[in-house]
């Protein structure tokens, strides 16, 4: 039996691999055709254009033969588009051209539909399709449900079919390796063969294995907020680039990729993944980090990066962390909102703009104008008009100028060539010597004034920092900061911080949210309504303060936001109450929260011993894959510790192994350590680096969201990790293993290790 269905399925896989390889000849042969007639059209380009420049009638009929070829062009640009995008999938087809069958029944109907599901459709006739797309409504039945009578979503309402057979396959160079039957989502075997692969230096699309609940994730089409809480590896960044995919498959022609952006924790990690998208036959959306978002629109500020913040928040400055907190609260962010509508009346910072040295607009006349509106104008009402204004008194300015000596003495100055260039501008002769003067004049004037007008229609007569320490100044008159453990004294310490750091051309993390807001709401500028869908991977990571700023900056968007609480390495204990402070940002009733609690990165002895630094009552559930017990390493001293580190990665030679340290200072010296002992190793000092195989010394904080083969942590002694505030980064460290994990310290291991059970790891 067993055998005549692999029979029967090679077959029909041959059958299919067949009219792949006639449609992709057909598509290569359009896509030579196009070049061909492009070539053609551009060789013959002005032959085909008749040129009649004589009459107005002739330029038109000039204009409208230029034209047509350009059309001509347009069109065949547009076939070749077509016909490669057609190549490139069938050519993705041809290495698996599916990985799934389903049988169902639809009621009414005599026979079974045989659905073979692949990540992208093949039809040989119109309504005979070969492969359904894994996005495609029917597909869903694969994922999402057992055999029977089922229920499914497609564009016209729901629809009912008995399903009948669910068949996985594993196909490679065009042979049938393995076949399963399964009344799951997805068999333990084929899921269990991709998890034991090793690492790669690129994330892979998981549409062969997704599970249930990641379907869901998917396929939700209806949430303004899909918040998804995972456990470490647990798949949701994965299931989250197939919603992409799904998303720009589902709304093709109204949703592009631009229109899609995704923050994620590190640029490092950005690279890690951006191949998942075109493997499935999608353009990448836009990847940004926060970081990179906030520096972007800061050019003349240095941000606070990812190494510097995770050193200040492991200072054990206790008044540091009070401001930070408060300053990452929702409460300073509406205390920040209604300060910026308090400027509608009364404080608002002005500069004078200067030209050539001298005041042009003095920084009073600015203000007279800026509040000589109407009450009812708002802030961006108020900016737009004081721009407006101050664009017409410069125009004004022009002819006064005009008569200044700086003008006669830069006429004097221009050279032949550049009056000729000048007086080019100008079609007719000049009526006499004064009115080519006043023409020339006029022309420098503009020229010069050029640099103010660029000021004004950049609002650089505003002054931002001297608005945002106002504004720190008056807070205490705006909430009680009493509240929030917080003294008067400590406040002004934080005040003098942020000034010297504007001095200096610096701003914090702490602080670069809300100087952006405020100079937003100030503005009314900034704020993006093109982007559909926005996506937040380490969520717990930020602050209520950056996702407020965020939910403003792209109004239009719906927010799709994903991490694991138990992995918070800078919001630590506030990342708890991120439900508590989405829910007054986001309407409850569009709101869909999934968790995630099985994870599949590690073996089960990984992620038993992991989940024990959380405590015993974590909801995190292990997937039967077996490995090593993870090992705990205690020595004497360093060069003690090095001949472990040493023994470890010399016995797993051919793996990613990641060697895991806390800060980057320790992992700059443990490299230079490894160097001295002739073991190659790439030190990955910041964000903008790539990834790649053998011996890896990483930072913990640039470990987030990626994974390897093998983990030492290194040096994860009481001294380094001494207590609570290290527990998450301690869970986050060990969680970045596959299939093997070591822990190593030197002279005392970390109390935190203390909550895993003996039986789960060896002492050595």
């Amino acid at each position: 039996m067993a055998d005549s269905i692999k029979e029967y399925e090679q077959h029909h896989l041959d059958v299919v691999e067949d009219e792949i390889r006639t449609q992709k000849h057909k598509f290569e042969l359009s896509v030579k055709k196009a070049e061909r007639d492009e070539s053609a059209i551009q060789d013959n380009f002005y032959n085909d254009v008749r040129l009649n420049s004589g009459t107005y009638s002739g330029l038109m009929d000039t204009s409208v033969s230029i034209r047509q070829q350009q059309q001509l062009l347009d069109e065949r640009q547009n076939s070749w588009n077509s016909a490669t995008a057609q190549v490139e999938k069938l050519t993705r087809l041809q290495e698996r051209p599916y990985f799934a069958r389903i049988d169902i029944h639809e009621h009414g109907e005599n026979r079974d539909e045989k659905i073979y599901i692949g990540l992208a459709s093949l039809a040989d006739s119109p309504d005979h399709y070969l492969i359904y797309d894994w996005r495609a409504p029917i597909s869903s039945i694969y994922y999402e449900n057992k055999l029977g009578e089922v229920k499914y979503a497609t564009p016209d309402g729901e629809q009912t079919v008995d399903v009948k057979l669910k068949r996985q396959f594993q196909i490679e160079n065009g042979k049938i390796q393995t076949i399963f039957d399964t009344d799951a989502a997805i068999g333990d075997q084929l899921l269990l063969k991709n998890l034991s692969n090793q690492s790669s230096t690129k994330m892979k699309s998981i549409v062969t294995t997704i599970q249930r609940e990641q379907n869901q994730i998917i396929r939700d089409t209806k949430s303004d907020l899909l918040f998804v809480q995972g456990a470490a590896g647990s798949g949701k960044t994965a299931a989250v680039l197939q919603r992409v995919a799904f998303l720009l498959y589902r709304y093709r022609g109204n949703l592009n990729s631009s229109q899609v952006i995704l923050f994620s924790p590190n640029q490092l990690f950005n690279d890690y993944i951006n191949q998942v998208l075109p493997e499935l036959g999608e353009q990448n959306m836009v990847q940004m980090t926060y970081y990179q978002y906030a520096s972007h629109r800061l050019p003349n500020l240095e941000v606070e990066n990812l190494s510097q913040r995770f050193l200040e928040d492991n200072s054990g400055a206790t008044h540091k962390r009070k401001i930070n907190d408060f300053k990452s609260s929702l409460a300073y962010f509406k205390a920040v909102t209604n300060y910026a509508d308090s400027l509608n009346h009364a404080g608002m910072h002005f500069r004078n703009i200067k030209f050539q040295g001298s005041i042009l607009f003095s920084k009073e006349m600015i203000r007279d104008i800026y509040y000589g509106f109407n009450d009812n104008y708002n802030l961006r009402n108020r900016i737009d008009g004081t721009r407006e204004s101050l664009v017409k008194r410069l125009n004004r300015r022009i002819k006064s100028e005009m008569k200044s000596k700086w003008v006669e003495s830069a006429i004097q100055d221009l050279s032949d060539e550049q009056l000729r260039t000048i007086r080019m501008g100008h079609p007719e002769e000049f009526a006499d010597p004064d009115a080519e003067y006043r023409f020339l004049a006029k022309h420098i004037v503009i020229g010069a004034f050029k640099k103010v007008h660029r000021q004004i229609i950049h609002n650089r007569f505003l002054s931002i920092n001297n608005q945002v320490v106002t504004m720190l100044k008056q807070m205490p008159q705006l909430i009680d900061l009493s509240n929030h453990q917080i003294t008067a004294v400590e406040w002004q310490a934080g005040i003098n911080s942020t000034v010297k750091g504007l001095k200096n051309g610096q701003i914090s993390m702490a602080d670069v949210s809300a100087y952006l807001y405020l100079y937003d709401r100030m503005t009314g500028r900034h704020v993006n309504r093109d982007i559909r869908y926005l996506f937040i991977d380490e969520v717990q990571d930020y602050t209520p303060f950056q996702l407020a700023f965020l939910k403003y900056s792209f109004p239009r968007a719906k927010f799709t936001l994903l991490g694991d609480l138990n992995q918070a390495i800078f919001t630590h204990e506030n990342s708890h109450s991120m439900m508590r402070d989405l829910a007054t940002m986001f309407d409850p009733e569009k709101t869909r929260v999934i968790e995630l609690n099985k994870s599949y990165r590690s073996t089960e002895q990984i992620t038993d011993f992991s989940k024990y630094l959380l405590g015993s009552d974590s909801k995190i559930e292990s997937f039967a894959r077996q490995g090593a017990l993870p090992v705990i390493n205690v020595t004497k001293d360093q060069p003690a510790a090095l001949d472990v580190l040493q023994g470890v990665i010399e016995s797993e030679s051919g793996e990613t192994i990641a060697v895991i340290g806390k800060t980057l200072a320790d992992c700059i010296q443990l490299s230079s350590q490894l160097n001295d002992r002739g073991i190659k190793n790439n030190l990955l000092r910041t964000e903008n680096q790539r990834l790649t195989n053998g011996v890896l010394v990483i930072p913990s904080y640039l470990a987030k969201g990626l994974e390897f083969d093998s983990v030492v942590m290194w040096d994860a002694s009481k001294k380094q990790y001494p207590g609570e505030d290290d527990r998450q980064l301690v869970y986050t460290i060990c969680t970045r293993a596959m299939h093997d994990l070591t822990v190593i310290a030197e002279k005392e291991l970390s109390p935190l290790f203390s909550a895993v059970p003996a039986e789960r790891y060896q002492l050595k």
